[in-house]
Protein backbone atom coordinates (compact mmCIF):
# COMPACT_ATOMS: atom_id res chain seq x y z
CA UNK A 1 0.00 0.00 0.00
CA UNK A 2 1.17 3.46 -0.48
CA UNK A 3 1.09 6.04 2.20
CA UNK A 4 1.14 10.15 1.50
CA UNK A 5 2.87 12.48 3.97
CA UNK A 6 1.67 15.99 4.82
CA UNK A 7 4.03 18.55 7.17
CA UNK A 8 2.05 22.08 7.94
CA UNK A 9 4.79 24.37 9.31
CA UNK A 10 2.37 26.14 12.23
CA UNK A 11 3.32 29.33 14.73
CA UNK A 12 2.97 27.14 17.33
CA UNK A 13 4.56 23.97 15.91
CA UNK A 14 4.46 22.05 12.83
CA UNK A 15 2.14 18.52 12.42
CA UNK A 16 3.33 15.99 10.73
CA UNK A 17 0.68 13.52 9.25
CA UNK A 18 0.66 10.35 7.45
CA UNK A 19 -2.40 9.64 5.52
CA UNK A 20 -3.39 5.91 3.32
CA UNK A 21 -4.67 7.03 -0.49
CA UNK A 22 -7.96 7.19 0.91
CA UNK A 23 -7.41 9.98 3.06
CA UNK A 24 -7.66 7.53 6.41
CA UNK A 25 -4.94 9.64 9.32
CA UNK A 26 -2.42 6.49 9.85
CA UNK A 27 -0.60 8.43 12.09
CA UNK A 28 0.10 12.40 13.05
CA UNK A 29 2.48 14.62 15.49
CA UNK A 30 3.15 17.65 16.26
CA UNK A 31 6.25 19.53 17.86
CA UNK A 32 5.63 23.00 19.11
CA UNK A 33 8.47 25.64 19.01
CA UNK A 34 8.94 29.36 20.80
CA UNK A 35 8.04 32.79 19.14
CA UNK A 36 10.08 35.89 20.48
CA UNK A 37 8.99 38.93 20.13
CA UNK A 38 12.06 41.48 20.44
CA UNK A 39 10.17 44.48 20.70
CA UNK A 40 5.92 45.38 21.51
CA UNK A 41 4.68 44.35 18.15
CA UNK A 42 7.62 41.76 16.86
CA UNK A 43 6.86 38.38 16.23
CA UNK A 44 10.28 36.21 15.14
CA UNK A 45 11.02 32.79 14.82
CA UNK A 46 13.93 30.46 14.29
CA UNK A 47 13.83 28.67 11.39
CA UNK A 48 16.12 25.84 12.23
CA UNK A 49 13.41 25.31 15.20
CA UNK A 50 10.69 24.20 11.57
CA UNK A 51 13.07 22.15 10.19
CA UNK A 52 13.82 19.88 13.58
CA UNK A 53 10.23 19.51 14.44
CA UNK A 54 9.77 18.55 10.86
CA UNK A 55 12.66 16.05 11.16
CA UNK A 56 11.10 14.81 14.70
CA UNK A 57 7.75 14.98 12.94
CA UNK A 58 8.66 12.55 10.60
CA UNK A 59 10.96 9.96 12.34
CA UNK A 60 7.49 9.89 14.94
CA UNK A 61 5.31 9.08 12.31
CA UNK A 62 7.14 6.50 10.48
CA UNK A 63 7.79 5.13 13.71
CA UNK A 64 4.33 5.11 15.17
CA UNK A 65 2.67 3.77 12.23
CA UNK A 66 5.18 0.89 11.37
CA UNK A 67 5.24 2.16 7.48
CA UNK A 68 8.64 1.59 5.83
CA UNK A 69 9.71 5.06 3.99
CA UNK A 70 9.62 3.40 0.69
CA UNK A 71 6.33 2.79 0.71
CA UNK A 72 5.53 7.09 1.15
CA UNK A 73 4.51 7.82 -2.38
CA UNK A 74 4.89 11.38 -2.21
CA UNK A 75 5.63 14.54 0.44
CA UNK A 76 3.36 17.90 0.81
CA UNK A 77 4.54 20.99 2.58
CA UNK A 78 1.80 23.73 3.87
CA UNK A 79 2.46 26.49 6.31
CA UNK A 80 2.49 29.91 7.59
CA UNK A 81 2.39 32.07 4.96
CA UNK A 82 4.18 35.61 4.65
CA UNK A 83 7.09 35.06 7.34
CA UNK A 84 10.48 36.39 5.61
CA UNK A 85 13.64 33.48 5.55
CA UNK A 86 16.96 35.28 4.45
CA UNK A 87 19.74 33.16 3.62
CA UNK A 88 23.05 33.96 2.39
CA UNK A 89 24.97 31.20 -0.19
CA UNK A 90 25.50 28.86 2.07
CA UNK A 91 21.81 28.66 2.93
CA UNK A 92 22.51 30.11 6.39
CA UNK A 93 20.33 31.83 8.23
CA UNK A 94 21.08 35.32 8.61
CA UNK A 95 18.46 36.31 10.91
CA UNK A 96 15.51 35.54 13.08
CA UNK A 97 12.48 34.72 10.36
CA UNK A 98 9.72 37.86 10.53
CA UNK A 99 6.55 36.29 10.60
CA UNK A 100 2.93 36.75 9.70
CA UNK A 101 1.76 38.37 12.63
CA UNK A 102 4.76 40.49 12.82
CA UNK A 103 3.68 44.48 12.59
CA UNK A 104 6.84 46.63 12.36
CA UNK A 105 6.54 47.71 8.73
CA UNK A 106 3.88 50.06 8.70
CA UNK A 107 6.14 52.58 7.37
CA UNK A 108 7.36 50.28 4.51
CA UNK A 109 3.71 49.34 3.41
CA UNK A 110 3.11 53.34 3.24
CA UNK A 111 6.14 53.26 1.22
CA UNK A 112 5.27 50.51 -1.29
CA UNK A 113 2.20 52.44 -2.13
CA UNK A 114 3.94 55.40 -2.86
CA UNK A 115 6.21 54.05 -5.04
CA UNK A 116 3.96 51.88 -7.25
CA UNK A 117 0.34 53.52 -6.34
CA UNK A 118 -1.75 51.38 -4.36
CA UNK A 119 -4.50 51.06 -7.28
CA UNK A 120 -1.60 49.62 -9.49
CA UNK A 121 -0.41 47.01 -6.74
CA UNK A 122 -4.08 45.73 -6.12
CA UNK A 123 -4.11 45.24 -10.28
CA UNK A 124 -0.97 43.88 -10.09
CA UNK A 125 -1.00 41.70 -6.92
CA UNK A 126 -4.78 41.46 -5.98
CA UNK A 127 -4.32 43.19 -2.60
CA UNK A 128 -2.71 46.12 -0.84
CA UNK A 129 0.81 46.41 0.79
CA UNK A 130 0.05 44.77 4.22
CA UNK A 131 2.08 45.05 7.33
CA UNK A 132 2.26 41.12 7.51
CA UNK A 133 2.90 40.63 3.81
CA UNK A 134 6.58 39.51 2.61
CA UNK A 135 7.28 42.66 0.55
CA UNK A 136 7.36 45.27 3.45
CA UNK A 137 9.31 43.00 5.96
CA UNK A 138 12.32 43.12 2.73
CA UNK A 139 12.49 46.86 2.62
CA UNK A 140 12.43 46.66 6.76
CA UNK A 141 15.39 44.55 6.72
CA UNK A 142 17.49 46.53 3.47
CA UNK A 143 16.48 49.76 5.68
CA UNK A 144 17.20 48.81 9.31
CA UNK A 145 20.16 45.94 9.20
CA UNK A 146 21.97 46.87 5.57
CA UNK A 147 24.80 44.39 6.62
CA UNK A 148 22.14 41.46 6.54
CA UNK A 149 20.53 42.27 3.67
CA UNK A 150 23.84 42.62 1.79
CA UNK A 151 24.77 39.13 2.59
CA UNK A 152 21.08 37.80 1.48
CA UNK A 153 21.27 35.24 -0.93
CA UNK A 154 17.79 33.88 -1.28
CA UNK A 155 14.58 34.57 0.23
CA UNK A 156 12.24 31.72 1.05
CA UNK A 157 8.79 31.18 2.70
CA UNK A 158 8.45 28.80 5.84
CA UNK A 159 7.34 25.77 3.94
CA UNK A 160 9.94 26.42 1.75
CA UNK A 161 12.42 26.26 3.72
CA UNK A 162 12.07 23.17 4.43
CA UNK A 163 11.51 21.87 1.27
CA UNK A 164 14.83 23.08 0.82
CA UNK A 165 15.87 20.96 3.60
CA UNK A 166 14.69 17.90 2.30
CA UNK A 167 15.94 18.25 -1.54
CA UNK A 168 18.00 21.25 -2.06
CA UNK A 169 15.97 22.46 -4.67
CA UNK A 170 15.09 26.61 -4.25
CA UNK A 171 11.54 26.81 -4.92
CA UNK A 172 7.36 28.10 -3.42
CA UNK A 173 4.70 27.49 -5.91
CA UNK A 174 1.34 30.39 -6.77
CA UNK A 175 -0.51 30.04 -3.68
CA UNK A 176 2.20 30.85 -0.35
CA UNK A 177 3.72 33.62 -3.02
CA UNK A 178 0.33 35.29 -3.83
CA UNK A 179 1.06 36.68 0.37
CA UNK A 180 4.05 37.91 -0.50
CA UNK A 181 3.29 41.24 -2.73
CA UNK A 182 5.36 40.90 -5.19
CA UNK A 183 3.56 38.11 -7.00
CA UNK A 184 1.45 38.85 -10.47
CA UNK A 185 -1.37 37.09 -9.07
CA UNK A 186 -3.46 37.51 -12.79
CA UNK A 187 -0.45 35.72 -14.42
CA UNK A 188 0.92 33.43 -11.54
CA UNK A 189 4.34 34.70 -11.89
CA UNK A 190 6.86 37.08 -9.82
CA UNK A 191 5.93 40.48 -11.22
CA UNK A 192 9.19 42.37 -12.60
CA UNK A 193 7.19 46.00 -12.32
CA UNK A 194 7.00 45.61 -8.56
CA UNK A 195 10.23 43.99 -8.36
CA UNK A 196 11.75 46.94 -10.21
CA UNK A 197 10.31 49.71 -8.87
CA UNK A 198 11.18 48.18 -5.10
CA UNK A 199 14.62 47.50 -6.66
CA UNK A 200 14.60 43.89 -5.27
CA UNK A 201 17.17 41.59 -7.06
CA UNK A 202 14.52 38.67 -9.00
CA UNK A 203 17.44 36.23 -8.39
CA UNK A 204 16.57 36.12 -4.73
CA UNK A 205 13.41 34.71 -4.90
CA UNK A 206 12.85 30.90 -5.49
CA UNK A 207 11.06 29.31 -8.79
CA UNK A 208 7.24 29.15 -8.72
CA UNK A 209 5.53 26.34 -9.32
CA UNK A 210 1.66 25.64 -9.02
CA UNK A 211 0.91 23.47 -6.09
CA UNK A 212 0.72 20.11 -7.19
CA UNK A 213 3.64 20.18 -9.47
CA UNK A 214 6.39 17.59 -7.94
CA UNK A 215 9.74 20.75 -7.23
CA UNK A 216 12.09 18.30 -5.99
CA UNK A 217 12.98 14.83 -4.68
CA UNK A 218 14.28 13.72 -1.12
CA UNK A 219 18.26 13.67 -0.86
CA UNK A 220 19.99 10.51 0.57
CA UNK A 221 21.23 12.34 3.59
CA UNK A 222 18.14 13.44 4.62
CA UNK A 223 16.68 9.66 4.08
CA UNK A 224 19.55 8.76 6.19
CA UNK A 225 18.39 11.44 9.08
CA UNK A 226 14.37 10.63 8.68
CA UNK A 227 13.84 7.41 7.20
CA UNK A 228 12.38 8.30 3.97
CA UNK A 229 13.66 7.14 0.93
CA UNK A 230 15.65 9.01 -1.37
CA UNK A 231 13.70 9.82 -4.27
CA UNK A 232 10.54 10.91 -2.79
CA UNK A 233 8.81 13.44 -4.52
CA UNK A 234 8.29 16.74 -2.58
CA UNK A 235 4.92 18.57 -4.71
CA UNK A 236 4.60 22.37 -4.28
CA UNK A 237 2.24 22.15 -1.92
CA UNK A 238 -0.08 25.50 -0.36
CA UNK A 239 -0.36 28.16 1.87
CA UNK A 240 -2.10 26.90 5.21
CA UNK A 241 -5.58 28.56 4.14
CA UNK A 242 -5.02 27.28 0.34
CA UNK A 243 -4.07 24.18 1.81
CA UNK A 244 -7.22 23.63 4.15
CA UNK A 245 -9.40 24.21 1.37
CA UNK A 246 -7.83 21.52 -0.53
CA UNK A 247 -8.38 19.64 2.99
CA UNK A 248 -12.10 20.38 3.00
CA UNK A 249 -12.55 19.48 -0.55
CA UNK A 250 -13.59 23.74 -1.56
CA UNK A 251 -11.72 23.23 -5.32
CA UNK A 252 -14.30 23.85 -7.15
CA UNK A 253 -16.65 26.98 -8.04
CA UNK A 254 -19.83 27.07 -5.72
CA UNK A 255 -17.91 25.99 -2.54
CA UNK A 256 -17.11 27.49 0.14
CA UNK A 257 -15.31 27.23 4.21
CA UNK A 258 -16.11 29.55 7.10
CA UNK A 259 -13.25 29.42 10.36
CA UNK A 260 -13.97 30.32 13.65
CA UNK A 261 -10.67 29.78 14.74
CA UNK A 262 -9.01 32.77 16.27
CA UNK A 263 -9.69 34.95 13.73
CA UNK A 264 -12.08 34.19 11.48
CA UNK A 265 -12.03 33.45 7.32
CA UNK A 266 -14.75 33.16 4.64
CA UNK A 267 -12.90 31.40 1.35
CA UNK A 268 -14.52 30.51 -1.40
CA UNK A 269 -13.00 28.85 -4.50
CA UNK A 270 -13.47 30.70 -8.06
CA UNK A 271 -12.43 29.44 -11.51
CA UNK A 272 -12.37 33.32 -12.83
CA UNK A 273 -10.22 36.09 -11.67
CA UNK A 274 -12.14 37.88 -9.08
CA UNK A 275 -10.31 41.25 -7.30
CA UNK A 276 -11.74 43.89 -4.85
CA UNK A 277 -10.03 47.16 -6.18
CA UNK A 278 -10.30 48.47 -2.57
CA UNK A 279 -8.70 45.74 -1.25
CA UNK A 280 -10.99 44.81 1.49
CA UNK A 281 -10.72 40.85 1.04
CA UNK A 282 -7.54 39.06 -0.38
CA UNK A 283 -7.32 37.15 -3.72
CA UNK A 284 -4.81 34.83 -4.26
CA UNK A 285 -4.04 31.70 -6.40
CA UNK A 286 -5.33 28.52 -4.73
CA UNK A 287 -4.19 25.04 -4.99
CA UNK A 288 -5.94 24.05 -8.00
CA UNK A 289 -4.10 25.20 -11.64
CA UNK A 290 -5.12 28.62 -13.09
CA UNK A 291 -7.55 28.83 -10.09
CA UNK A 292 -8.24 31.77 -7.08
CA UNK A 293 -9.37 31.81 -4.14
CA UNK A 294 -11.38 35.11 -2.52
CA UNK A 295 -10.48 35.23 1.22
CA UNK A 296 -12.19 37.70 3.83
CA UNK A 297 -10.53 37.83 7.36
CA UNK A 298 -12.37 38.82 10.72
CA UNK A 299 -9.68 39.52 13.15
CA UNK A 300 -11.37 38.77 16.39
CA UNK A 301 -13.66 35.41 16.09
CA UNK A 302 -13.06 32.81 18.77
CA UNK A 303 -11.06 34.92 20.16
CA UNK A 304 -13.94 37.35 20.80
CA UNK A 305 -15.77 34.07 22.99
CA UNK A 306 -12.38 33.06 23.97
CA UNK A 307 -11.96 37.01 25.85
CA UNK A 308 -15.56 36.25 27.54
CA UNK A 309 -14.69 32.92 28.74
CA UNK A 310 -11.53 34.25 30.41
CA UNK A 311 -13.17 37.34 31.65
CA UNK A 312 -16.53 36.52 32.64
CA UNK A 313 -17.04 33.21 33.14
CA UNK A 314 -14.34 32.03 36.08
CA UNK A 315 -17.86 30.19 37.75
CA UNK A 316 -18.89 28.16 34.34
CA UNK A 317 -15.27 27.59 34.50
CA UNK A 318 -14.82 26.10 37.69
CA UNK A 319 -18.01 24.12 36.88
CA UNK A 320 -16.73 22.92 33.56
CA UNK A 321 -13.56 21.43 35.53
CA UNK A 322 -16.04 19.57 37.86
CA UNK A 323 -17.95 18.25 35.61
CA UNK A 324 -15.16 16.96 32.78
CA UNK A 325 -16.47 19.13 29.97
CA UNK A 326 -15.67 22.32 27.79
CA UNK A 327 -16.73 25.51 29.12
CA UNK A 328 -18.15 26.18 25.61
CA UNK A 329 -20.19 24.07 26.25
CA UNK A 330 -22.25 25.00 28.84
CA UNK A 331 -22.01 28.66 27.40
CA UNK A 332 -23.64 27.33 24.32
CA UNK A 333 -26.27 25.97 26.17
CA UNK A 334 -27.05 29.19 27.88
CA UNK A 335 -26.85 30.90 24.51
CA UNK A 336 -29.08 28.85 23.55
CA UNK A 337 -31.79 30.26 26.03
CA UNK A 338 -31.40 33.65 24.64
CA UNK A 339 -33.88 34.38 21.54
CA UNK A 340 -32.52 35.76 18.01
CA UNK A 341 -31.20 39.02 18.59
CA UNK A 342 -30.11 38.50 21.81
CA UNK A 343 -32.55 40.52 23.79
CA UNK A 344 -31.79 43.41 21.12
CA UNK A 345 -28.34 43.50 22.01
CA UNK A 346 -25.61 43.35 19.28
CA UNK A 347 -21.24 42.72 20.00
CA UNK A 348 -18.94 44.29 17.41
CA UNK A 349 -15.91 42.31 17.50
CA UNK A 350 -13.61 43.97 16.89
CA UNK A 351 -11.15 42.89 19.59
CA UNK A 352 -7.95 43.64 17.88
CA UNK A 353 -9.50 46.32 15.53
CA UNK A 354 -10.34 44.71 11.69
CA UNK A 355 -9.68 43.51 8.37
CA UNK A 356 -12.78 42.53 6.31
CA UNK A 357 -14.49 44.83 5.69
CA UNK A 358 -13.35 48.43 7.52
CA UNK A 359 -9.33 47.85 7.06
CA UNK A 360 -9.59 50.18 10.82
CA UNK A 361 -7.04 48.65 13.03
CA UNK A 362 -8.10 51.07 15.55
CA UNK A 363 -11.86 50.18 15.56
CA UNK A 364 -12.81 48.26 19.01
CA UNK A 365 -15.31 46.08 20.54
CA UNK A 366 -18.53 46.67 22.03
CA UNK A 367 -21.80 45.92 23.10
CA UNK A 368 -24.92 48.38 21.83
CA UNK A 369 -28.33 48.30 23.19
CA UNK A 370 -27.46 47.56 27.03
CA UNK A 371 -30.45 47.52 29.26
CA UNK A 372 -31.41 45.94 33.01
CA UNK A 373 -32.68 42.94 31.52
CA UNK A 374 -30.14 41.37 29.67
CA UNK A 375 -28.27 38.40 31.26
CA UNK A 376 -24.94 36.86 30.73
CA UNK A 377 -26.63 34.47 28.16
CA UNK A 378 -28.25 37.46 26.41
CA UNK A 379 -24.02 38.17 26.38
CA UNK A 380 -22.65 34.92 25.13
CA UNK A 381 -25.88 34.49 22.17
CA UNK A 382 -24.71 38.27 20.87
CA UNK A 383 -21.02 37.90 21.13
CA UNK A 384 -21.48 34.51 18.83
CA UNK A 385 -24.38 36.17 16.58
CA UNK A 386 -21.74 39.62 16.05
CA UNK A 387 -19.04 37.35 14.95
CA UNK A 388 -21.13 35.67 12.53
CA UNK A 389 -22.47 38.79 11.15
CA UNK A 390 -18.86 39.64 10.48
CA UNK A 391 -18.21 36.21 8.52
CA UNK A 392 -21.13 37.21 6.99
CA UNK A 393 -19.16 40.94 6.26
CA UNK A 394 -16.97 39.23 4.25
CA UNK A 395 -19.21 36.69 2.48
CA UNK A 396 -21.39 40.11 1.30
CA UNK A 397 -18.24 41.27 -0.56
CA UNK A 398 -17.49 38.02 -2.03
CA UNK A 399 -21.13 38.11 -3.55
CA UNK A 400 -19.67 41.76 -4.44
CA UNK A 401 -17.28 40.03 -6.52
CA UNK A 402 -19.62 37.50 -8.26
CA UNK A 403 -17.69 34.99 -5.86
CA UNK A 404 -20.68 33.10 -4.80
CA UNK A 405 -21.22 29.46 -2.81
CA UNK A 406 -24.08 27.57 -2.38
CA UNK A 407 -22.99 25.85 0.48
CA UNK A 408 -20.49 26.58 3.43
CA UNK A 409 -18.17 24.07 4.90
CA UNK A 410 -17.56 24.96 8.96
CA UNK A 411 -13.81 24.48 9.80
CA UNK A 412 -12.26 25.24 13.31
CA UNK A 413 -13.26 25.22 17.10
CA UNK A 414 -16.61 27.35 16.46
CA UNK A 415 -17.91 24.15 14.11
CA UNK A 416 -17.51 21.73 17.31
CA UNK A 417 -20.97 23.08 18.26
CA UNK A 418 -24.14 22.27 16.34
CA UNK A 419 -25.98 25.50 17.77
CA UNK A 420 -23.50 27.94 16.45
CA UNK A 421 -23.28 25.65 12.76
CA UNK A 422 -27.35 26.27 12.51
CA UNK A 423 -26.52 29.97 13.55
CA UNK A 424 -24.24 30.24 10.69
CA UNK A 425 -26.75 28.45 8.24
CA UNK A 426 -29.29 31.22 8.85
CA UNK A 427 -27.16 34.29 8.93
CA UNK A 428 -25.90 33.14 5.54
CA UNK A 429 -28.84 31.87 4.23
CA UNK A 430 -27.12 28.52 3.00
CA UNK A 431 -26.50 25.17 3.94
CA UNK A 432 -23.60 24.78 6.42
CA UNK A 433 -21.59 21.14 6.78
CA UNK A 434 -18.32 20.09 8.07
CA UNK A 435 -16.00 17.48 6.61
CA UNK A 436 -14.42 14.42 8.30
CA UNK A 437 -10.84 15.09 8.15
CA UNK A 438 -9.36 16.98 11.13
CA UNK A 439 -5.93 17.14 10.37
CA UNK A 440 -6.43 20.68 8.41
CA UNK A 441 -3.75 22.31 6.01
CA UNK A 442 -1.47 18.82 6.41
CA UNK A 443 -4.01 16.81 5.23
CA UNK A 444 -4.63 19.23 1.93
CA UNK A 445 -0.30 18.98 1.33
CA UNK A 446 -1.13 15.52 1.47
CA UNK A 447 -3.43 15.42 -0.92
CA UNK A 448 -1.57 17.78 -3.00
CA UNK A 449 1.49 15.30 -3.13
CA UNK A 450 -0.58 12.65 -3.88
CA UNK A 451 -1.83 14.61 -7.40
CA UNK A 452 2.15 15.10 -7.77
CA UNK A 453 2.81 11.28 -7.53
CA UNK A 454 0.25 10.15 -10.19
CA UNK A 455 -2.23 8.51 -7.50
CA UNK A 456 -4.96 11.12 -8.30
CA UNK A 457 -5.99 12.66 -11.18
CA UNK A 458 -6.30 15.97 -10.22
CA UNK A 459 -6.79 18.05 -7.25
CA UNK A 460 -10.58 18.06 -7.52
CA UNK A 461 -10.74 14.57 -8.77
CA UNK A 462 -8.69 13.37 -5.57
CA UNK A 463 -11.13 15.42 -3.21
CA UNK A 464 -14.59 13.56 -4.55
CA UNK A 465 -12.81 10.01 -3.57
CA UNK A 466 -11.53 11.24 -0.44
CA UNK A 467 -13.34 13.48 1.31
CA UNK A 468 -16.55 12.94 3.14
CA UNK A 469 -18.87 15.60 4.09
CA UNK A 470 -21.25 15.17 7.22
CA UNK A 471 -24.59 15.89 7.20
CA UNK A 472 -25.93 19.63 6.68
CA UNK A 473 -27.32 22.31 8.70
CA UNK A 474 -29.93 23.90 6.35
CA UNK A 475 -30.64 27.74 6.55
CA UNK A 476 -34.41 28.22 8.63
CA UNK A 477 -36.07 30.76 6.56
CA UNK A 478 -37.54 32.14 9.55
CA UNK A 479 -35.05 32.39 11.51
CA UNK A 480 -33.15 34.18 8.43
CA UNK A 481 -35.45 36.80 8.17
CA UNK A 482 -35.29 37.86 11.52
CA UNK A 483 -31.30 37.78 11.73
CA UNK A 484 -31.60 39.89 8.48
CA UNK A 485 -32.76 42.69 10.55
CA UNK A 486 -30.29 42.35 13.35
CA UNK A 487 -27.66 42.24 10.97
CA UNK A 488 -28.54 45.47 9.11
CA UNK A 489 -28.58 46.94 12.95
CA UNK A 490 -25.26 45.52 13.35
CA UNK A 491 -24.09 47.39 9.87
CA UNK A 492 -24.95 50.79 11.18
CA UNK A 493 -22.64 50.22 14.42
CA UNK A 494 -19.18 50.82 12.87
CA UNK A 495 -20.01 54.04 11.13
CA UNK A 496 -21.78 55.33 13.58
CA UNK A 497 -18.48 54.80 15.87
CA UNK A 498 -15.99 55.09 13.31
CA UNK A 499 -14.75 58.88 14.46
CA UNK A 500 -14.94 58.08 18.53
CA UNK A 501 -12.87 54.73 17.69
CA UNK A 502 -10.19 57.24 16.21
CA UNK A 503 -10.54 59.79 18.66
CA UNK A 504 -10.18 56.87 21.37
CA UNK A 505 -7.35 55.53 20.27
CA UNK A 506 -5.58 58.93 20.32
CA UNK A 507 -6.90 59.94 23.92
Amino acid sequence: MKYLLGIDVGTSGTKTALFDTKGTVIASSTFEYPMSQPQNGWAEQNPEDWWQASVNGIKSVIEKSGVSGTDIAGIGLSGQMHSLVMLDENNNVLRPAILWCDGRTTQECEEIHSIIGKERLIEITANPALAGFTSGKILWVRKHEPEIYNKCKHILLPKDYIRLKLTGVYATEVSDASGMGLLDVPNRCWSDEVLEKLNIDKSLLAKVYESPEVTGYVTEEIAKLTGLKAGTPVVGGAGDNAAAAVGTGVVEDGKAFATIGTSGVVFAHTDKLSIDPKGRVHTFCCAVPNAWHVMGVTLSAGASLQWFRNQLCENIVAEAKEKGVDPYEIMTALAETSPIGSNRLIFSPYLMGERTPHLDSDCRGSFTGFSAIHTRADMIRAVMEGVTFSLRDCQEILKGMNVSSDKIIACGGGSASPFWRQMIADIMACPVTTVSGKEGPAFGAAILAGVGAGIYESVPAACKEIIKEGEAKEANSENSAKYDNYYELYKMVYPALKEMYHKLINA
